[in-house]
């Protein structure tokens, strides 16, 4: 009796030394500054609202967390820097915007011309040993990378017709900065790198032709094709990951009951993104139809001419030793999915 008694009172010590470690942590608050260049209206700015609304409720409120939409602190390209200098704290926008600082980022931004769904990009990242390779390329710019939110395939908006590649001839569009600009002056397109917030005006002014912003409900929310009648779908050319990032010493610090809500978190909002945007995409795609947009489905023949031009622009891009380490990843993950041939 005494050696039981014995073991369970060490049992019970540890149960409530385990139970008030957790309330201690739980007690804990962490108070976090997001920004996003998503405007609130649009399907993804809402999809945020409610990671945010999760995170908060599934903490019990010891998350409490500042939401920035439509790049109002800093510019888009300028977010990363901001959280990782402690402006913000988190980045919600994507590695894409950071090709200039390492072309590494392309490629867990926006590989371009490989996968085909955000399942198969999404399980790079989680059983491809992506995630592990990205990490060590945000940790080396004091960032940690928390998850992806993967929309699908994005849309073009354009004043003219974008029926296959030979429509991007002289064809003026908004570019987000990286890759995606070699590839569309392969295809004769003449891309201008401007910032997200900065499409509308320059489609309503004439400055572009065109431009690539991002999925077509997204780009329906932002009144693009208010302006301009020409759009492709279903989608091809870019499939943003969108990432959740944050400051690696603030990271660090928080709780681990904290860090593991924000991951899981986000692992919920991608599956919840992907599924969110077939459904939007499809009622986007009938609503404008029936508003007199022209959109238009390329063909396999045309779109192997985007794929080719796409992956023979990797390897010009890949030219930091964390860039190939990347593609080299991509690569063998892309073959055992049969997606490229050896």
């Amino acid at each position: 009796m005494t050696i039981l008694k014995t073991a369970l009172t060490a049992a019970a010590v540890t149960a409530l030394m385990a139970t008030t470690a957790l309330a201690a942590s739980h007690s804990e608050v962490t108070k976090l500054r997001i920004q996003t260049h998503y405007a609130p209206e649009t399907v993804s700015g809402k999809l945020a609202a409610e990671y945010v609304d999760d995170i908060q409720k599934m903490s019990n409120g010891t998350i409490q967390v500042e939401m920035f939409y439509s790049s109002s602190v800093v510019k888009s390209v300028e977010t990363f820097d901001a959280a990782a200098t402690g402006i913000l704290d988190c980045d919600m926008t994507g590695g894409a915007y950071q090709t200039g600082k390492n072309p590494a980022f392309q490629f867990v931004g926006d590989i371009m011309g490989g996968y085909a769904t955000p399942y198969q990009q999404l399980s790079w990242l989680y059983y491809g040993g992506g995630l592990d390779a990205a990490q060590q390329l945000y940790n080396k710019y004091d960032m940690q990378l928390v998850g992806w939110w993967v929309y699908g395939q994005e849309s073009l908006a354009s004043s003219k017709p974008i029926r296959n590649a030979d429509d991007f001839k002289d064809w003026k569009f908004r570019s987000p900065p990286g890759m995606e600009t070699k590839i569309f002056e392969k295809l004769g397109a003449k891309p201008i790198v401007m910032d997200f917030t900065e499409i509308f005006t320059a489609l309503e002014t004439g400055i572009i032709d065109g431009a690539d912003a991002s999925g077509l409900a997204n780009n329906m929310g932002l009144g693009l094709y208010d302006l301009v009648k020409h759009a492709n779908f279903p989608g091809f050319h870019s499939m943003p990951s969108d990432h959740l990032a944050c400051n690696k010493s603030r990271w660090d610090a928080m709780p681990e009951a904290h860090r593991t809500i924000m991951s899981v978190a986000m692992q919920a909002l991608a599956l919840k993104t992907a599924l969110t945007f077939e459904k939007k995409n499809a009622e986007a795609a009938a609503q404008l139809r029936a508003d007199g947009v022209n959109l238009y489905a390329w063909t396999d023949e045309d779109l192997q001419k985007f794929r080719d031009a796409a992956q023979a622009s990797w390897p010009e891009f890949a030219t930091t030793p964390e860039a190939k380490a990347l593609v080299e990843s991509h690569m063998a993950y892309l073959t055992q999915l049969g997606l490229v041939s050896k």
